[in-house]
């Protein structure tokens, strides 16, 4: 399928209730929060844009599990071939063994593997107002493993910027994610309407294998 470390944590963990992204009030209440949060954002905010900041191919790969929304796949995020951009640390690497699905147009053979400790950041990627959730394939290694996900930003300003968004509990199966947020209209307030950003994977507990991570680009 084609796809065309200071660390400052600023906000507390969003909930992973699926459906709450699509809601135009959530939209609105990011907005709302970074017209509090940035000097001068109330200028800033007509800055804020609600189509796609680039143009990669669309998937609806999350439709079997009644998730009819437009995704793109992350950049590497099928884990089949190089993970350059991607940096690892604490063991984590490409292993044997892919989600089953075939969420990406294909069944792949590969996914990353994330023992106790370790963590994983993908390269960054445009979004905006419109990026507000993602999703991804996660199954155990063993038992009671628990993965920290963080969007993080690319402010000019202050660096790298890390936002929990949820810690996720994972089964013995392959199976896909609950929505989570990205927050993404509150960085792009404070980016003039467009923020780069990364997602980290940091496994708390038990050793893990996560798969096809996809961003949704649009806000229906």
């Amino acid at each position: 399928m084609p796809v065309s470390r200071k660390t400052v944590n600023v906000v507390q963990l969003f909930s992973q209730r699926p459906r709450l992204a699509r809601s135009s009030w959530l939209v609105g209440a990011l907005t709302g929060l970074a017209l509090l949060i940035a000097p001068g954002a109330s200028a800033q905010a007509a800055l804020i844009s609600t189509s796609a900041c680039n143009g990669a191919t669309l998937t609806q790969p999350f439709k079997s599990w009644g998730d009819t929304n437009f995704y793109e796949l992350l950049p590497g995020g099928d884990f089949e071939g190089s993970l350059s951009g991607w940096t690892l640390g604490g063991g984590a690497r490409k292993t044997t063994g892919s989600e089953p699905f075939g969420a990406s147009g294909v069944v792949g053979s590969s996914s990353l593997y994330l023992p106790a400790g370790a963590s994983a950041q993908s390269p960054f990627t445009c979004v905006n107002a419109a990026y507000p959730i993602f999703r991804f394939f996660g199954r155990n290694s063993s038992l009671l493993s628990t993965v920290l996900v963080q969007v993080v930003y690319n402010e000019p300003l202050v660096g790298e910027v890390a936002v929990p968004v949820g810690a996720v509990a994972l089964s013995g199966n392959w199976s896909p994610t609950l929505q989570m947020l990205t927050a993404s209209a509150v960085a792009g307030a404070l980016s003039n309407g467009t923020a780069q950003v990364a997602l980290r994977f940091t496994a708390l507990t038990g050793a893990s294998q996560i798969d096809d991570v996809f961003i949704d680009p649009r806000c229906m």
